[in-house]
């Protein structure tokens, strides 16, 4: 008697470790097929098939809403609904990221919360919006002696550190005129941005990283459209220091000057909305 149930026993394990062995394969068949579905959806769209979606949404307090909400503009263009998935990702962004004041500088919540919102809004079109190559933030009240050209900087981007460096005097003056195409929050998260996605794979830094070799093709193969560009002195020369000071210069003026970038340069202007993803009202 023993051994038949000896026998049965064994059988039965065999039965389950089959069957988990065919559920985990069921389960690698299911999310490799969604994957490819997706890739072909962004292939042809050039969009990701879904953005936001939350099991349970993350609050910020009173003061962080406040502070969002005097200080921010693009919060306030923001639905309802939008407002709530944003406050979300600043405050998932304030809690994965280190902030530092330099040389004992006090960090603040409006510091916090204004360098969070500003990394959220250029990414608020990617499904993942933590830019992983980023995991410091470190704050100088003023310009500061940048160690890696031995000259006074106003930011700057250290992929290697994965360390972002701000003024907040001038972060703070690139807010106070709205529509100069002067940013340095901006100009700065675009470097840390475009160097994430040259770094990683998931489905936003791919079209980030393809469109921008989109339109890098685009403008070499339009010599009329360099001419066009450089003439029209609507982006600042500094934008044509290297690819990775145009790319941060023209996504300044997405953000600053949308109505006028997109009837001066429709088709470099839908390259960018298209790298960023950017369906939000007016834009």
């Amino acid at each position: 008697m023993m051994p038949i149930l000896l026998i049965e026993q064994y059988a039965l394990e065999q039965r389950v470790v089959l069957g988990v062995c065919f559920s985990f394969l069921g389960l690698l068949i299911i999310y490799y097929g969604l994957k490819t579905l997706e890739m072909a959806y962004v292939l042809k769209n050039k969009k990701p098939y879904f953005v936001h979606f939350y099991l349970r949404l993350k609050t910020l307090s009173h003061k962080e809403k406040s502070i969002l909400s005097q200080n921010f503009s693009f919060y306030n263009t923001l639905s309802k609904k939008h407002k709530k998935y944003f406050e979300h990702r600043v405050a998932l962004f304030i809690k994965d990221k280190d902030f530092v004041g330099a040389k004992n500088y006090m960090v603040t919540d409006k510091m916090r919360v204004l360098i969070s919102a500003t990394a959220v809004m250029l990414t608020f079109g990617f499904r993942d919006f933590y830019i992983s190559l980023l995991s410091k933030i470190v704050i100088y009240p003023k310009a500061f002696y940048s160690k890696m050209n031995k000259a006074y900087h106003k930011g700057e981007f250290n992929p290697k550190l994965k360390a972002l460096v701000l003024s907040w005097e001038d972060f703070e003056e690139g807010f106070k005129i709205e529509n100069d195409n002067l940013n340095l929050g901006i100009h700065e998260l675009t470097h840390a941005i475009h160097l994430n996605s040259i770094k990683e794979r998931d489905i936003s830094s791919t079209i980030f990283k393809d469109s921008f070799s989109e339109l890098t093709s685009l403008l070499s193969s339009k010599k009329e459209l360099r001419e066009k560009l450089i003439l029209s002195q609507y982006f600042r020369g500094y934008a044509y220091t290297n690819k990775f000071e145009f790319l941060a210069v023209i996504i300044e003026n997405f953000i600053e000057t949308p109505d006028e970038f997109k009837s001066e340069f429709p088709r470099i202007y839908n390259k960018v909305k298209q790298m960023l993803n950017f369906n939000m009202n007016g834009y």
